[in-house]
């Protein structure tokens, strides 16, 4: 999976989307930012998480932002963060490098509003140094993501 899958999923679609591989690991917020020179916010950090009713789904918010437990419950109901061996065996990516491009699973993709501050945003694009530019728009489009309010920032 992981880069190659995203790749896949693009050219699947007829869409040149160009991923930025870097020399240097990107697994974190600080670190994508600071090598991709933007602000921590730009970076769109994609979380999975599972319900209390077994569900799983992925939720992308911007780099700066935590979740809010009152602001989930109302979205999702109860949930909990999956643990990073179910991350990569569910989404195909390591985690650092987990995006909603090109997943070894169907998952439902969220994006939480804060994201929409930005015209452009970047996800990682599979792997611990890629990632991709993006408007969040677009990323909702492709992904058939629906808009939620999940976290504060």
């Amino acid at each position: 999976m992981s880069v190659a899958s995203v790749r896949a999923f693009f050219e699947a679609r007829q869409i040149d989307m160009p991923i930025v591989e870097l020399e240097a690991i990107t697994s974190t917020v600080a670190l994508a930012a600071e090598a991709h020179g933007v602000e921590p916010g730009r970076i769109a950090k994609t979380l999975a998480f599972k319900l209390a009713d077994g569900k799983v789904f992925l939720l992308v918010a911007r780099g700066d932002a935590r979740i809010d437990n009152a602001k989930f419950k109302t979205a999702f109901g109860k949930g909990k963060m999956l643990a990073l061996d179910e991350v990569e065996a569910l989404t195909g990516h390591p985690v650092g490098g987990v995006c909603p491009f090109g997943l070894a699973t169907d998952l439902p993709v969220y994006l939480d509003r804060s994201l929409q501050a930005f015209d452009e945003v970047l996800p990682a694009a599979g792997s611990v140094n890629s990632a991709l530019r993006i408007s969040p728009q677009r990323m909702a489009e492709l992904t058939q993501g629906q808009w939620v309010d999940a976290c504060v920032y």
